[in-house]
């Protein structure tokens, strides 16, 4: 379904148009009529199927730009997905001219308050954050029209049920509640019963997880080898049309530069760019002007782009899901795939997670040599000059051809043609990624966006911040303690 058959505003659609939405996903084309009509909705779909867009655009709609008051607040598990929701927000929303502001733990509190005195009309936060600035009198929810909870199974399994029911009880009677959730447990219907009236439930069908269509593996490389590994892979299986996911903006800007340098037609898109060159690059991939687009997962969601041959996952996404999500890029109406993921030795229990998930094995992948890579540059050169020979009017140069041929040798010739064709040798240009920290090693059935899974045994305070209970402060003074008596012990022995 198209955003315009919605009911959306001419200021939104702008929004959507210049994002690069295409078509909405099932969960925005089933959600976004309801919240625009005043229902509650409960929906029900996994992560990486575009839920924000299915309650941010309907809440944006409504935001009233000449009331300087918080009109929708928007509870998120972590910081991270705070932050991403408020980003995807702010962007959307700007020819709405609605001011979205964030709040989360583990940042300094003054700058936040200083910030809500700009009197945000969307508030984005983190449960405990949220509760912090009630006490303080510094967020005031008595105008909130819309309260959504965001994904409520992961504050479910982190606790914060006790926070989401004192946040929600500062909000007035006569709201609109929306809850998005990948699972349904009793805990979250019972939430839904509590604070919810008459709530339309909107419940998506996970998507198939895999298809024959696309051929999976994966390399296993150190963080600093990933770059030279995927260049010479890319040399070896030259695709045609390839996107290649990084995990951080810095990550894509780093990447997408290494390859130009290296010599490949790439480009890379994120949040921080201006929706001018976003979109500009976006035309070019499309249009096949473009050979490789370098993308994080949120710059990527919901572009609907036919004909990538290859997607490389340069970092392992941080839950199964986005793996889904990327990876069903390519393999489309009925044309074969590939997707190669790059894995770091203490990330392989995040490899194993995504193929319980979606039932199938990874291959492994050895990784080209040099002269391997060099070998595929040949014969990828091969090709084009081929394509070139086929489409090119040869009678036009022929005086100049045999002038040349006079002068230097056939074999030279070609041989100086074929060494313009490809790529100087990696070690010849050098590209310097910054290493990012990787994902915790650590076995779970799931991940969240924040790089870990957090349940109540070890994630016992009450925010992603630095907050800590009694036990643990406790803990860790007993701990300080013991290793300052073990580098006596040693200092004393060395003596």
């Amino acid at each position: 379904m198209k955003f315009t058959e919605l009911g959306l505003s001419d200021n939104l659609l702008k929004a959507i148009k210049r994002s690069g939405f295409e078509e909405a996903t099932p969960i925005q084309a089933e959600t976004i009529p309801l919240v625009l009509k005043g229902n509650d909705v409960i929906g029900q779909a996994q992560t990486g199927t575009g839920k924000t867009a299915a309650f941010g655009l309907p809440v944006l709609q409504h935001i009233d730009p000449k009331e300087h008051a918080i009109q929708a607040v928007i509870i998120s598990p972590t910081r991270e997905l705070a932050i991403q929701t408020q980003e995807e927000l702010f962007r959307l929303g700007k020819d709405q001219r609605a001011k979205v502001q964030v709040v989360y733990g583990g940042a300094d509190i003054r700058r936040q308050i200083n910030s809500l005195k700009r009197a945000p009309q969307v508030l984005v936060g983190t449960p405990g954050r949220l509760l912090d600035h009630i006490r303080r009198r510094t967020v005031d929810l008595k105008n909130v029209k819309t309260v959504i909870l965001d994904e409520a199974d992961e504050m479910l399994d982190m606790g914060f049920v006790e926070d989401i029911e004192s946040i929600i009880r500062e909000t007035p009677d006569k709201r609109q509640t929306l809850l998005f959730s990948a699972t349904m447990p009793p805990a979250i219907l019972k939430i839904g019963e509590k604070f919810m009236t008459d709530p339309k439930i909107v419940k998506i069908k996970a998507k198939e997880l895999t298809t024959d269509l696309v051929d999976q593996f994966y390399v296993r490389a150190r963080d600093f080898e990933k770059f030279d590994t995927m260049t010479r892979i890319l040399d070896v299986q030259a695709p045609d049309l390839t996107i290649v996911f990084g995990r951080t903006k810095r990550r894509v800007d780093e990447l997408s530069k290494g390859l130009e340098a290296r010599g490949y037609n790439a480009k890379g898109i994120h949040g921080d760019l201006s929706q001018q060159r976003r979109m500009s690059i976006l035309k070019q991939f499309k249009a096949g002007k473009l050979d490789i687009l370098v993308a994080t997962d949120v710059a990527a969601r919901g572009l609907d782009i036919s004909g990538v041959t290859h997607v490389y996952n340069y970092d392992i996404p941080q839950d199964p899901e986005s793996y889904v999500h990327r990876i069903g890029r390519t393999g489309r109406a009925g044309h074969h795939g590939v997707s190669v993921t790059f894995v770091t030795p203490n990330e392989m229990d995040y490899l194993r997670v995504i193929e319980k998930l979606t039932k199938k094995r990874m291959s492994p992948l050895k990784p080209p040599t040099e002269r391997e890579a060099f070998i595929g540059q040949i014969s990828s050169a091969v090709e084009n000059i081929e394509d070139l020979v086929k489409k090119t009017d040869t009678s036009v140069f022929a005086k100049q051809a045999e002038t040349l041929l006079k002068e230097y040798d056939a074999v030279d010739l070609v041989a100086a043609l074929l060494n313009e064709m490809t790529k100087d040798a990696a070690n010849e240009v050098p590209v310097k990624i910054t290493p990012e920290r990787p994902l915790p090693r650590r076995k779970s059935k799931h991940f969240n966006r924040g790089g870990g899974h957090y349940n109540k045994k070890n994630y016992s305070h009450k925010d992603s911040g630095n907050h800590k209970g009694k036990k643990d402060k406790n803990r860790d003074k007993f701990n300080r303690r013991q290793k300052s008596k073990r580098k006596y012990t040693i200092r004393s022995k060395n003596d």
